[in-house]
């Protein structure tokens, strides 16, 4: 695949989703080594903090319990994630990461992986990270928020 000549004229949605994909791309194929990608790395980011319920988990990741179900579902095959009753609420499932998960969390996300993986397609990452952490912050608010 070529790469595009002029990206000028581009609308900037058309921009926004191509970059987010490419990224993406890039990122789990960084990932791929330890058998994760960008979603899976992110539940383990997630539960490294503490353990959560399934459902705690698809809130904080803006997906469907469904979605989530197969997430965990591949991660405990993989043996990163581990699901047991809570020592405190029996009727509660909760999902902890493994040493497995932990060590590739670890390694996956050492603090230059995004750095190594953008190269130099990024001149300003820290204003990049603060402007997309912005967007994403109001657009989960709309998203989120009760209707009118």
């Amino acid at each position: 695949m070529s790469q595009p000549s002029d990206l000028s004229g581009w609308a900037t949605g058309r921009l926004l989703s191509t970059a987010a994909r490419l990224a993406e791309h890039a990122w789990d194929t960084h990932l791929a080594r330890w058998e994760l990608n960008h979603a899976s790395f992110a539940v383990l980011h997630l539960l490294a903090a503490q353990p959560r319920s399934q459902r705690e988990l698809a809130q904080a990741m803006q997906v469907e319990d469904q979605t989530m179900s197969r997430m965990l579902e591949r991660l405990e095959r993989q043996g990163h994630v581990v699901r047991e009753r809570s020592a405190t609420d029996r009727r509660r499932v909760e999902v902890k990461p493994t040493d497995s998960g932990r060590a590739a969390l670890a390694e996956a996300g050492a603090d230059d992986a995004a750095e190594r993986v953008l190269g130099e397609a990024v001149q300003d990452l820290p204003r990049l990270r603060a402007e997309l952490a912005t967007m994403v912050g109001e657009l989960s608010a709309r998203r989120w928020s009760a209707p009118s």
